[in-house]
């Protein structure tokens, strides 16, 4: 079985936290000891920033951690050769996230293998159209087991929730907000009432609610509402100001995240 699918089967009563960062930041090689790490201190899974140059996106702390790696000179090649590297150590879920330019660079196929074989058991990919994951992307995934996560926002219309939730497999992403990543002291009653609203569906798909999270306020919202947590922005902020000693970093958000 995926291990995504695993993950969610074996922690039905948990309330689960994954981390975001951007593979090639701060240091090219720093990928495994990044992941290796998350894994240690107990992260359910992990979700590895594929850098590019227009992360329309992505807030100001993940378009400069994707700057960095780019001039570090981290690529798509570099990176599966990296988690080939350490695929034997991984027991806990990568997700590769990014955006469609570089991987239709790679190729759809040649990226979907790739996954497979270093470790990788899903992806995201913010600007992939719906419809084109239907009837191009889709097929290809399914034939490597590999699963593509959709991600949802408070405008996206039930119907195109449902319509989600029917042809994808592994976890639907909600974005807390329809703005950019970054960090909030708190969710307003708009933001939750639009997790009570996704809640009250009934969706096949567990839920991972991201952007946004980053103090035990925002976290408790969020797994109170879903499956788990996802945090990026508040993470990579914390490793740029540990220079790059990810267990300080750890040990600083997990503090953090605690009432």
């Amino acid at each position: 079985m995926n291990k995504i699918n695993t993950l969610f089967e074996n922690s039905k009563d948990k309330k689960l936290l994954s981390l975001y960062f951007c593979a090639g930041c701060p240091i090219l090689e720093g990928t495994a000891d990044v992941i290796l790490s998350m894994q240690r201190h107990g992260i359910a899974m992990v979700e590895v920033g594929i850098p590019f140059s227009d992360p329309l996106a992505d807030g100001p702390v993940i378009q400069e951690a994707a700057t960095r790696a780019l001039r570090n000179g981290m690529t798509l090649s570099i990176l599966f050769s990296q988690l080939q590297a350490i695929k034997d150590k991984v027991q806990i879920p990568l997700v590769l996230m990014g955006y469609l330019n570089p991987i239709l660079h790679y190729g759809i196929e040649r990226f979907c293998q790739a996954c497979v074989e270093t470790g990788v058991s899903g992806a995201i990919i913010p600007d992939l159209p719906f419809e084109d994951y239907l009837h191009i992307v889709k097929p290809i995934a399914d034939k490597y087991d590999l699963r593509i996560i959709m991600l949802i926002t408070p405008e996206t219309s039930e119907e195109r929730i449902r319509l989600i939730d029917e042809n994808t497999d592994g976890f639907i992403y909600m974005v807390s907000s329809a703005s950019i990543t970054g960090t909030q002291k708190s969710f307003d009653e708009q933001k939750q009432e639009y997790f009570r609203r996704i809640h009250q569906m009934n969706l096949h798909n567990p839920r991972m609610i991201g952007f946004g999270i980053s103090n035990a306020q925002t976290l408790k919202a969020a797994q109170d509402n879903a499956a788990g947590a996802i945090i990026g922005s508040k993470f990579i902020a914390l490793l740029n100001e540990a220079n790059g000693d990810v267990d300080a970093a750890l040990d600083q958000l997990l503090d953090n995240l605690v009432e």
